[in-house]
């Protein structure tokens, strides 16, 4: 297994695959891997076989954070991922440097540096009408970020296929949208979301949670397992729905909604009535940790 820093060198890289006819598989994460990451990695794998590369990026993006969200304390464990990564058959990470990703004047343009040098990375890569609802609402610069970073790693990684995980449906549905608006060759695909027994997703953040946090937090999955009950007997209105949920997330007491809603799964445009095959997604805090989760109804 071979570790990249590099963004020319990745690049390269890719292009000598692409020049042999190598398929290259590619599944972007922020580290600290767990068995979600790891399935990911599997899918890709079958996808270009044996005789393809597949490369995960291990890279902690700051412009998909907030200003008072979590990048600095945002768990890492880089050897950890390495050791994961070199189990699970990954040909290359790619760990790059935030001046890799996102240069200071000068380090682009090759001019000389300067002492008053700030970073002045400016194009942003903006999906406008998904992104808008649901964890856009909440977080309101991050697809802004998550968008910007995965079109420099699809142009750094060239990949065929790129695996996604299911449990960030809307980021999903929003790389989807920018590869097919921008004309990017590869194919999506979005995977299954992994759980633990109890249901809870597997998620980096889960780290943050305390023993009494982390035994309530099972009220997301539960939320999606009582909804299903719920329309499995007869459509229901949207608004009907999400006040049950709001009335049983709050069962909980360490738990704060933050928001719970249902959207048809392909456009994510709300859905007034609530029926067999419709989307539901949530987030909720427990302390200042915040966890989302979804599921088709």
């Amino acid at each position: 297994m071979r570790i990249v820093t590099s963004a020319a060198a990745m690049q390269r890289l890719a292009q000598s695959w692409q020049r042999r006819g190598t398929r290259i598989g590619f599944v972007p994460t922020m580290g600290f891997l767990h068995e979600g990451h790891l399935s990911l990695v599997r899918i890709a794998r079958k996808r270009v076989g044996v005789s393809g590369k597949v490369v995960v990026s291990i890279y902690v993006n700051p412009t998909q954070f907030g200003p008072r969200e979590d990048l600095s304390r945002y768990p890492r464990d880089f050897k950890r991922d390495c050791r994961l990564c070199r189990a699970a058959d990954v040909d290359v990470i790619f760990a790059p440097s935030d001046a890799e990703m996102y240069p200071r004047w000068g380090e682009a343009t090759n001019e000389p540096a300067r002492e008053d040098a700030r970073p002045t990375f400016s194009t942003y890569i903006v999906e406008e009408k998904i992104s808008r609802a649901m964890e856009g609402a909440s977080r309101p610069t991050h697809f802004r970020g998550v968008t910007t970073v995965v079109a420099k790693l699809f142009n750094l990684v060239l990949p065929d296929v790129a695996v996604f995980g299911a449990k960030d449906w809307q980021q999903a549905a929003i790389v989807k949208r920018m590869v097919a608006d921008l004309n990017f060759p590869l194919r999506i695909i979005v995977a299954p979301t992994v759980r633990e027994r109890d249901g809870l997703a597997l998620s980096s953040r889960n780290k943050y949670l305390d023993a009494a946090q982390r035994e309530q937090a099972t009220i997301l999955h539960r939320s999606i397992q009582r909804a299903r009950v719920i329309v499995k007997r007869k459509s229901v209105s949207a608004a009907k729905l999400k006040a049950d949920m709001k009335r049983f997330i709050a069962t909980a007491p360490l738990g704060r909604l933050d928001y719970v809603e249902v959207f048809e799964p392909t456009t994510l445009a709300p859905a007034a009535q609530v029926s067999r095959g419709t989307h539901m997604a949530l987030a909720v805090f427990f302390g200042k940790t915040r966890l989302i989760d979804n599921a088709r109804l």
